[in-house]
């Protein structure tokens, strides 16, 4: 992948630059060595980055840091700076957050262990580049034993922990830190069928996962853990938007609704895909390249895996990923994926946002939204897909990576969506409470009224050039409740009636006809419009509308059903 590796190597360097800026230089500061981030504040993680950045530059004959004196020093700085930080139990502080923090430091001295292995097999090491292993080794031998001391908040903190506890046993033999990792490993992997990871974390935590789960598989020599990265990685695949970007509204962590391109995904499919001979692995690392060069942002910073695997500078691959057309349900993660020729669409149960369509440079998000009890909007508790085709690949043990089979669409993908919305009221306690104190009452003991019911049902149909979506509520007459459609990434609204230049916070009510959303490549329609009030605001709490979006309603009283049709082209 030579391509690949000389498009790091050059933007290494401008990381390099970049650190050089935002070093601490002054001796006499509390920060000194240490390197400012973008919120001006000074921590391990950030320096332990930065420092191997410079690391890398400074190994790599092709960089125009090779051995370059400034770039040592700065290296030496920062290496004190960060044992200086490390307490003496081994773990790190991160700053923000975690403090004492076990799965920070994991994440730490996974940044620096190659760079250790590096430079330890390196036959040549000039008398710096031994004084940089020598220190490697310190941080990251006392923050191995800092990680026996555990403690975790999130599902991936367990990897994390457990892959570095592995990692170092094997690295410095020590048996101790291999059995702490297997007392983390007794738990079982938390990846499903679906090969999704609990966090739902397409931008950011299931690469992490995946990462955990190849080194996990290295450090103890069983490739049934690296089968859950192959899992992850085939349906990450369905989560590639038209952009490049990643689907990641169905996240539960910070990377929900972010922009974030598959570009530190790389090392993942490279690795995988040349032990494993899968070819759309393969593909795909074409692909993200693809996309940084598109999209103008950085390489991955991978440089290191160049330096420690020479053979992946020499291997070539010469095709892209090129998505086909797909629908897959996903049952255990609560989702459909699925692209039909220059759009996808995604279905999600137990979200207000139900409904997503992404044409490359326009999004839709669909809600259906009122007030009923306790409820502010429709969130499926069933999801059923009928007519699902595509790739589907079996990982469930050793060479399995290479299972695949295909189910071609015989006829239009159905989906369904379900909820029944439970009415209910407090009576009065059987006998006299404890305390008149209403919030110090046991309510949980109350007896119920229950009823009425309000049952909803969206049916979402594939079209030649889109979808039919059909909503119908029933059990409640007489609720004002309403459809919305939010548009992000539009220039202009129009309608019958008016024509409106976006901003981001436009809110149309549609009595009729079709609505034209628009940017310069593509359009967007969505109706016929109906409005038979203005409801929009809840008086109770209503549900948030997007924000940065403009929305159209379409509005009526229960019960009700309407079908919409969405259709999307190329100007």
């Amino acid at each position: 992948m030579e391509n690949h590796y000389q498009k790091i190597v050059k933007d290494t360097d401008s990381r390099v630059a970049y650190s050089l800026e935002r070093q601490e230089l002054r001796a006499e500061h509390p920060f000194y060595g240490g390197f400012y981030d973008a919120d001006e504040l000074v921590h391990a993680k950030y320096a332990i980055y930065r420092v191997a950045a410079m690391m890398a530059a400074y190994c790599c004959a092709d960089s125009s840091y090779y051995r370059a004196q400034r770039v040592e020093q700065a290296i030496f700085l920062g290496l004190a700076y960060i044992r200086r930080v490390q307490h003496e139990n081994g773990l790190f502080d991160y700053i923000t957050c975690n403090f004492f923090s076990a799965p920070d430091t994991a994440f730490c001295i996974k940044k620096l262990i190659p760079f250790y292995e590096f430079l330890q097999k390196k036959a040549d090491k000039t008398a710096p580049e031994e004084r940089m292993r020598t220190e490697l080794e310190q941080i990251i031998r006392k923050g191995a034993h800092g990680l026996l001391e555990g403690g975790f908040h999130t599902p991936n903190h367990r990897w994390a922990i457990a892959s570095m506890l592995a990692k170092t046993g094997v690295l410095f033999g020590e048996e101790q830190l291999t059995q702490a990792a297997l007392a983390y490993l007794q738990e079982g992997i938390d990846c499903n069928a679906d090969g999704e990871f609990s966090e739902k974390s397409a931008g950011n935590y299931n690469r992490i996962n995946n990462d955990a789960m190849i080194t996990l598989a290295e450090a103890l020599g069983d490739d049934s853990y690296e089968q859950y990265a192959i899992r992850n990685l085939h349906m990450m695949l369905t989560y590639l938007e038209p952009d490049g970007s990643i689907f990641t509204a169905n996240s539960t962590r910070f990377d929900k609704d972010r922009l974030i391109y598959p570009k530190d995904y790389y090392m993942e499919y490279l690795k995988l895909g040349k032990k494993y001979g899968i070819k759309e692995f393969l593909g795909m690392c074409n692909t993200i390249f693809d996309i940084v060069e598109e999209k103008q942002i950085t390489a991955p910073d991978f440089l290191i895996w160049f330096l420690l695997e020479p053979e992946y500078r020499s291997f070539e691959w010469e095709e892209r990923y090129e998505p086909e057309d797909f629908c897959k349900h996903y049952p255990q993660s609560g989702i459909v994926r699925a692209r039909k020729g220059g759009f996808t669409y995604t279905v999600m149960r137990d979200k207000s946002d139900f409904l997503y369509v992404h044409n490359g440079s326009m999004k839709l998000m669909m809600k259906v939204a009122g007030s009923f009890c306790e409820h502010r909007a429709f969130k499926a508790e069933e999801l059923m897909a009928e007519h699902c085709y595509g790739r589907s690949v079996v990982a469930s043990g050793q060479g399995a990576a290479n299972i695949e089979t295909r189910t071609k669409r015989m006829q239009p993908p159905e989906i369904q969506l379900r909820q029944t919305m439970r009415g209910w009221y407090y009576l009065p306690f059987p006998e006299k409470p404890e305390s008149s104190d209403w919030w110090q009452m046991d309510h949980s003991r109350r007896p119920r009224k229950t009823g009425p019911d309000m049952e909803i049902t969206v049916k979402i149909e594939e079209q030649e050039h889109g979808l039919a979506v059909t909503v119908r509520t029933a059990g409640v007459s007489g609720a004002p409740w309403r459809i919305e459609t939010a548009f992000a990434g539009i220039e202009e609204l129009a309608t019958e009636q008016e024509k409106v230049s976006v901003t981001g916070e436009e809110r149309l009510v549609v009595a009729q006809g079709e609505v034209q959303a628009g940017n310069e490549r593509n359009i967007i329609r969505i109706g016929p419009g109906f409005a038979k009030h203005r409801f929009i605001d809840g008086k109770e709490d209503s549900e948030a509308k997007q924000p940065g979006c403009a929305t159209v309603y379409f509005t009526d009283y229960t019960e009700f059903e309407h079908t919409i049709l969405i259709t999307t082209e190329r100007k």
